[in-house]
């Protein structure tokens, strides 16, 4: 057997080999936020050549999201019956057929992709944890690599688009359909790698059923709440900070670098954050001072967009990376297995990306409303109550009940 598949077991693996599936998850994990987040810094452009609304445009950031959600909850039924590995390749099919299809010129066609998309991603989100759990015997620090890696994506997504774009010569179109490379990457990073994982299967009959069940618990209701709650911060800051700035005085050309900027910060707190969680029984004084960075952040942005605001937006960078770290990582630190962790994650990120998918529509419709920021602000920022409520929940020292039979993923 090939040394960088994945079929030995994490103690037995090679250095060379652990050092080839960390680079495989990182290829997906740079795909997994490019393709929603590149559309705020062309939204200008985009609505003035394709006459669509706040709201609507909104939409284009909100449909992935959507699919984040509703896709979630099948992905462990998927890798059951193909292998886990299979099932990641497919998700990155998948997300290159997206992205292609708005490189065509109906507007259908820009829902479509972002359909499509959004549908592969939420494979990939689900199914990476699991990986990183089932791969690795102290996952903390790799969950600390896949999250940074989300926000490095995410900062290309933000800051690259537009320049690359434009020294290219590409219209808006193009700079969106320009991460359709880095998908083909990494989809044969990941197939050199990992393989299709047949040594994992354990047939189509053993299914995990009764995932939704685990949220009888108070502990898997908590870690939902708290992954739904700190996305919507995310998305719905993600899709108009580069509007809301330029309406503040900030020059448009720099909006998607700040943007940007706030991913690469916060990548720093997702790659310190959960090799720090899985260090401590509780994981509660991380939840404060994600809070604490967020209150920041939305505060400075509310009263003072147009002053200090490289200050304000690397508050609330940090905060988005090392609050969906921690996220990310509770759900596989709540979890006692590989199959938990995906079933947990699952419906943790279906009712979680449900309602954070509403984030984007409902800035841009209180936009429209109020004229301004105010309200969108204040409204994020009155939401910081609920979700540290079950982030403290969530944080405990337990871990659910998986009422499953011993199986691998």
């Amino acid at each position: 057997m090939n040394d960088v598949r994945t079929a030995a077991s994490p103690a037995t693996r090679t250095r060379a080999a652990t050092v080839a599936v960390l680079v495989a998850i990182v290829a997906v994990a740079l795909n997994q936020r490019p393709a929603v987040v590149a559309v705020a810094p062309v939204l200008r452009d985009l609505r003035a050549d394709t006459g669509l609304s706040a709201a609507l445009a909104g939409l284009l950031t909100t449909v992935p999201v959507l699919c984040f959600g509703a896709f979630a909850p099948f992905a462990p039924r998927l890798a059951r019956r193909i292998g886990l590995e299979t099932a990641v390749a497919l998700s990155l099919v998948l997300l290159a057929a997206g992205i292609a299809l708005r490189l065509f010129p109906p507007v259908v066609l820009l829902y479509a992709g972002s359909f499509v998309a959004g549908a592969a991603i939420a494979i990939a989100n689900v199914l990476l944890p699991a990986y990183v759990k089932r791969e690795f015997l102290r996952p903390g620090p790799v969950m600390g690599l896949y999250s940074a890696s989300l926000n490095v994506g995410a900062a290309a997504g933000a800051a690259l688009t537009v320049p690359v774009a434009t020294a290219l010569g590409l219209s808006w179109r193009g700079g969106l359909g320009m991460w359709l490379v880095l998908a083909l990457v990494a989809l044969v990073v990941w197939l050199v790698v990992a393989g299709t994982g047949k040594e994992h299967r354990t047939g189509p009959g053993l299914v995990a059923g009764g995932s939704w069940s685990l949220l009888r618990q108070p502990l898997a209701r908590q870690v939902t709440a708290y992954l739904g709650l700190q996305s919507v911060q995310f998305y719905a800051v993600a899709a108009w900070l580069p509007t809301l700035l330029a309406d503040a005085g900030v020059p448009v050309s720099e909006g998607g670098l700040l943007l940007g900027l706030a991913n690469v910060v916060g990548a720093g707190g997702a790659l310190l954050l959960p090799a720090l969680a899985g260090r401590m029984r509780t994981q509660r004084p991380l939840v404060l001072v994600v809070l604490a960075f967020y209150a920041i952040g939305l505060g400075g942005l509310l009263l003072a967009p147009g002053t200090a605001t490289v200050l304000w937006v690397l508050a609330f960078g940090i905060a988005q990376g090392s609050g969906f770290a921690l996220a990310l990582t509770l759900i596989v630190l709540r979890s006692p297995t590989p199959l938990t962790s995906a079933r947990l994650g699952g419906v943790a990120q279906c009712l979680g990306y449900l309602l954070a998918a509403a984030g984007p529509f409902v800035l841009g419709w209180l936009h429209d409303l109020t004229g301004g920021w105010q309200w969108p602000l204040a409204l994020l920022l009155v939401l910081l109550l609920p979700m540290i409520w079950a982030g403290w929940g969530a944080a405990r020292d337990a871990v659910v009940d998986p009422g499953e039979p011993a199986v691998p993923v």
